[in-house]
């Protein structure tokens, strides 16, 4: 069989994409395999790529244009690309709680590319969750209480999002400011046209018009729904491995479980390379 293959990865979301060279472009039939498989499972994984950081960009912009991440500076020749690193002694990733991407900006990204160019023989697995089942399943009640509020999403100070992490390339990046935006609970689809649930506990501790406990209550309630066996998948990266997400109906989270690392020893290290999709 000729062109992409497409093997569904998980019952809720995701699928492994078999028979295709990212490094090479893509004919309009290989493409159009690509999307429909991407809006239908929000995540695909392709294994076994070897991609120079041209040919990262050239891949992420078939989905749409690129933008740079607002706190951390890209690498040297490529703005738009991201290293993403843990260090051996790190306990906290870059990325450890559930979230979709900058959901602190108005227009959070439509997606990221991320591609594996060190990872662990074991450990450092990244779980996404199908943010469209969420939302499906929640009761009708709960549906028509969301429909009315508006949650508000926070980016913190900018050091935040790399000062921490000394592994990173870059730390603070010069002229980047907090981020702060309010977001229905429900959002559609642009392409799918698909309801999803939007929340995000990396960003989002707070609803409008409610106390913060109130505004606890109703969030961690739906972390806990949203991220329930039945709507996520755990990925085990290996090395050249290319993951793309989309941003718009899905949440993810960098397992943290490094054991020896925790037990103040030397654990694993884990890189990665990262493209952003502009919405």
């Amino acid at each position: 069989m000729s062109g992409p293959q497409i093997r569904p990865y998980a019952t809720a979301i995701g699928a492994e994409v078999l028979g295709v060279d990212l490094a090479q472009p893509l004919d309009n039939a290989g493409w159009a395999t690509i999307h429909d498989a991407y809006l239908e499972h929000h995540v695909l994984f392709f294994p076994e790529q070897e991609l120079t950081p041209d040919e990262h960009v050239a891949f992420a912009r078939r989905f749409g244009e690129l933008e740079d991440y607002p706190f951390v500076h890209g690498i040297e020749g490529h703005p738009e690309l991201i290293e993403i690193v843990k260090e051996p002694d790190e306990v906290i990733n870059f990325g450890h709680r559930w979230h979709a991407d900058m959901t602190f900006r108005e227009q959070p990204p439509a997606g990221a590319v991320l591609y594996a160019l060190e990872v662990p023989p074991v450990g450092g697995d990244t779980l996404f969750a199908n943010m469209t089942l969420a939302w499906e399943m929640l009761s009708d009640g709960m549906k028509k209480t969301l429909r009315e509020l508006r949650a508000i999403h926070d980016s913190g100070k900018p050091t935040r999002h790399s000062q921490n992490f000394k592994g990173m390339k870059m730390q603070h990046k010069e002229g980047s400011e907090q981020q702060i935006t309010a977001h229905p609970f429900v959002r559609i689809h642009p392409e799918a046209g698909q309801e999803s649930l939007l929340i995000c506990p990396s960003y989002c501790h707070r609803i409008e018009g409610m106390t913060d406990e109130e505004s606890t209550m109703i969030l961690d309630h739906l972390e806990r729904h949203a991220t329930q066996d039945i709507f996520t998948c755990r990925y085990r990266w290996s090395p050249g491995d290319v993951v793309i997400w989309d941003n718009r109906c899905t949440m993810h989270i960098a397992l943290e479980d490094d054991l020896a690392a925790i037990k103040g020893g030397q654990g694993f290290r884990r890189r990665m390379r990262r493209a952003t999709i502009r919405s």
